[in-house]
């Protein structure tokens, strides 16, 4: 499968709910956020789109130890934050937008991205499947 600017971010089930924002003081989070936003130029950090911006955490997955660890802040348009939480989205009933969206920031086909989806959901199965524990150490750094 070819490499994808903007990419499916399903969430191991036992690790819904759980994120930076809810967990700090709004205070810290807003300055996360304006952060990710000023390394990004005030463009997503994904398609470069201008305009309206939203904070994604971004985890990576130690599928061994079960270790889920915050890696950064990015700032995202909208659009490329539905494709990210392509659940959510697809239980709104915006998946044919969110689709349009991934196809056309990765110049892929529609059978591509059923692939893409296919394969993102194929991991997501199989990290519910444990108990997660959350690393946030990189917050030191991201503040």
């Amino acid at each position: 499968m070819k490499a994808m600017r903007l990419n499916f971010g399903l969430v191991p089930d036992g690790c819904w709910y759980t994120n930076l924002r809810s967990a700090l003081p709004k205070e810290v989070w807003d300055r996360l956020r304006r952060a990710a936003y000023a390394r990004a130029g005030g463009k997503c950090s994904v398609c470069g789109a201008a305009g309206r911006l939203e904070a994604h955490e971004v985890w990576s997955y130690d599928d061994e130890k079960h270790i889920q660890k915050l890696e950064t802040v990015i700032a995202v348009c909208p659009a490329c934050h539905e494709v990210i939480h392509i659940g959510r989205t697809s239980l709104l009933g915006n998946e044919p937008r969110a689709q349009a969206h991934f196809m056309q920031v990765n110049g892929c086909s529609q059978s591509e991205y059923h692939a893409a989806l296919g394969e993102a959901n194929r991991i997501h199965a199989e990290r519910s499947r444990h108990e997660w524990v959350t690393d946030i150490s990189a917050l030191k750094t991201l503040l």
